[in-house]
């Protein structure tokens, strides 16, 4: 058989493009996500799930230690803090993340945030049906990949969205089945996450109020995640290699684990293993403040045979919501040796920029530069 012309080529891929649309919209449409194709009794991954293998080393445990920032001693021991700001600026600086501990949010409360999250993605599956969307100004916006249109790989995974503040939404509008918990859950998270912020705030040597002083904490959103089991775990990703498009992140996740963090050193790129409950990342921090004094957090969800999965990530941003505030660079960090790297935005206008990205893995920021 002779080379395919140009031509052909390109049909060929027009042809692959269009089966490809036409199979993400056969999915979209059942609105019962990646839940109902395993309800369903698939043993093969379908190709829109299809994601290309990485090559990157999985890093042995002995050799990397996710920096861990205990909150509690510093509550009791205010002597402490010191030393834990320094642990927090080390770790936003090298890594983008940290996990946390004793962060006073009891346990029965994480346990039950979890089970709300089981209750609501194993209702009856004609009932769940009416929270689907792909509206992202609903209430509740539960699908599968929010950007499933744009990106090049679907992923293993059911999500719901909903927006906790600044306009509490009213309690009547959200699932039963974990509508308390929601509700209180973003209390201890919120409380948790102004916390943090102080000591952010102090790692980048500024009044411990800054960050919650131009409004870092204002908006919360509450994502919710199912992981089903995956009959061909190699083939695709439970979430794909990604920057979090907020102030702050924490994330909550169960017994399961699967995500993975990215950490580069002498040249090689390696995966971390997340196997507590707990860990915070921060993104727009490098364009909001710290003028790339912190980083990124790179991550990933695998998918995996057991399960299901189970997490929520919260998620200090105002969104989607508009708003004319412009964040930039912090002036106080600014000199003549370092002058501003990106331009002034608006959150909204850089989550909107955010989401026409088709490679997450890439910054969105790079486009801000100034």
């Amino acid at each position: 058989m002779g080379n395919s012309t140009p031509i052909e080529e390109v049909g060929a891929t027009e042809e692959q493009d269009f089966e490809r649309m036409s199979e993400l919209k056969a999915f979209d449409e059942t609105k019962a996500g990646v839940k109902g194709l395993v309800d369903a009794g698939i043993t093969k991954v379908p190709r829109i799930f299809y994601s290309q293998p990485d090559g990157f080393d999985r890093a042995p445990a002995d050799d990397f230690a996710i920096p861990l920032i205990d909150i509690d001693a510093v509550e009791k021991n205010p002597s402490l803090r010191t030393s834990v700001v320094d642990r927090v600026r080390d770790a936003s600086g090298k890594w983008g993340f940290f996990q946390v501990v004793n962060h006073g949010i009891p346990g029965g409360v994480l346990e039950e945030m979890l089970e709300g999250v089981r209750r609501f993605y194993e209702q009856d599956a004609e009932v769940k049906k009416r929270w689907y969307t792909r509206d992202a100004f609903k209430t509740v916006v539960y699908n599968s990949s929010f950007n499933l249109y744009a990106a090049e790989s679907a992923d293993w995974r059911d999500t719901t969205y909903i927006c906790m503040a600044p306009t509490p939404p009213n309690p009547e509008d959200l699932p039963l089945e974990c509508r308390d918990i929601i509700i209180e859950y973003s209390k201890h998270v919120t409380k948790l996450g102004r916390f943090l912020f102080e000591l952010l705030s102090e790692a980048l040597n500024l009044n411990p109020n800054h960050l919650n002083d131009i409004g870092c904490a204002d908006g919360l959103g509450l994502l919710y995640h199912y992981y089903p089991p995956c009959p061909e775990p190699q083939l695709t990703l439970g979430a794909s290699t990604h920057t979090d498009i907020d102030f702050l992140t924490v994330l909550l996740q169960d017994h399961i684990g699967g995500s993975k963090f990215f950490t580069t050193t002498n040249g090689s790129t390696f995966l971390l293993s997340l196997e507590l409950w707990w860990l915070t990342l921060e993104t727009f921090y490098r364009l909001l403040v710290s003028n790339d004094k912190f980083k990124s957090g790179l991550h990933r969800v695998l998918a995996s045979p057991d399960g299901p999965r189970l997490s929520v990530a919260c998620f200090f941003t105002t969104g989607m919501i508009p708003s004319p505030k412009m964040y930039g660079p912090i002036k106080e960090l600014l000199s003549d040796d370092n002058p501003p790297k990106y331009r002034e935005t608006t959150v909204r206008e850089y989550s909107l920029h955010y989401n026409t990205k088709k490679d997450h893995e890439a910054s969105a920021l790079l486009d801000f530069l100034v």
